[in-house]
């Protein structure tokens, strides 16, 4: 049993909105293979969802399906209110940013943007319109009569997203949208999706795999594995109170230790670690058996780094300095216990001139406090 997450731990505050899309039981299969395998998820009305997995987890056969371009196998799927099982993709009110960006190499970027609404034959001023005003909301008016190849990738990517938001869809689907960006344009744009999403309420579901960006960007993420969500929650549900083995170790790092319950109290466990040479106390409970096989996860930040030993006698371990990597913001340590296990700790490097840091081969002393780890027994 995994640790419960407070009743409100999001990043950003998710104004009660009604349910706008509904997924209900969704499989599809191509063949004996089995992409998405009954999932059922609800998302509500102006927020940004990320569906977040690693390479054919089924992410993005999931989000063609709610476009249209894919059917399910079994399973309904409604979006407001509306049963799309028979909907053809230009029917729903649904548009799709894809990875690639898919601009049109010969046509200016407010062609770009005006394609979709001239094949629904508006009528020119309200075309002329409407895409003066999305290229000014994405900040490119200046840039109206440039070619894609004359853009930066993050400027193609906002001529992108201006051609899905100019038709006003209800919901807009982002297959990877920033995964062509460079790491420092790609924080930047993450911010102004926000923004931008908040400014015109649209309902935005992203598949994503980067964790970064999901937490950034999500008001909600849906983790997914062999086609199966296995844990839906805030940016902060997820990574603090993970409730598998895998999703602990998906989201971020973590040291993970497999160990032998052999107390739980409704206000402490403890758990023995064959890897570690004292027990690991935590402050729940967690309601199993005795002797019952978890293990132990704990976040590198939530780490302690000391040359003495820590007064605690549980909650500590002693090891080796084996190797440093500075980051600049912070510094990642990795410390050798006697077994041979290597752990994780990283610090923040709160001052520029810091004579006494901890350095290469030192032996050092590892501890945490007791509501760091986090008790999964699956």
């Amino acid at each position: 049993m995994a640790d419960k997450p407070p009743e409100s731990t999001s990043q950003r505050a998710i104004e009660p909105g009604r349910e706008y899309v509904r997924i209900e039981n969704v499989s599809k299969r191509f063949g004996d293979f089995v992409a998405v395998d009954n999932v059922s998820l609800t998302i509500l009305k102006g927020e940004i969802f990320c569906l977040l997995g690693g390479s054919g987890c089924g992410k993005t056969t999931l989000l063609r399906m709610l476009a249209g371009f894919e059917t399910p196998t079994s399973g309904r799927i409604y979006i407001d209110g509306q049963d799309m099982s028979d909907t053809p993709p230009y029917a729903r009110p649904v548009n799709m940013m894809f990875q690639s960006y898919a601009l049109f190499p010969h046509m200016t970027v407010a062609k770009n943007v005006a394609f979709g609404l001239e094949q629904e034959r508006l009528s020119r001023p309200e075309i002329e319109r409407r895409v003066t005003e999305m290229l000014e909301i994405v900040r490119l008016g200046e840039l109206a009569q440039r070619k894609p190849h004359q853009l930066s990738g993050g400027q193609r990517q906002r001529v992108a997203l201006a051609r899905a938001l100019v038709k006003r869809p209800k919901l807009l689907l982002l297959d990877e949208p920033l995964g062509a960006l460079d790491k420092k344009l790609r924080e930047h744009t993450q911010f102004e999706l926000i923004n931008l999403q908040e400014r015109l309420g649209v309902t935005f579901i992203v598949v994503t795999h980067d964790q970064e960006e999901a937490m950034t960007l999500a008001s909600r993420i849906g983790v997914m594995d062999r086609g199966e969500i296995v844990q839906v929650g805030t940016p902060t549900d997820i990574y603090e109170y993970p409730t598998s083995k895998f999703v602990a170790d998906f989201i971020g790092s973590v040291n993970m230790f497999e160990g032998q319950l052999v107390e739980d109290e409704p206000d402490h466990v403890r758990i023995r670690c064959p890897e570690l040479a004292n027990t690991v106390y935590v402050d729940h409970g967690i309601s199993s058996a005795p002797g019952a096989t978890v293990w132990v996860a704990i976040r590198p930040e939530k780490i302690e780094l000391s040359r003495q030993r820590p007064p605690a006698t549980e909650n500590v371990q002693q090891g080796v300095v084996k190797e440093i990597a500075y980051m600049g913001d912070l510094s990642v340590y990795l410390v050798k216990l006697d077994n041979d296990r290597i752990v994780r700790v990283t610090l923040p490097n709160v001052e520029r001139h810091a004579d006494d840091r901890i350095s290469w081969d030192e032996t050092v002393w590892l501890s945490w406090h007791p509501t760091s780890p986090v008790v999964l027994a699956q």
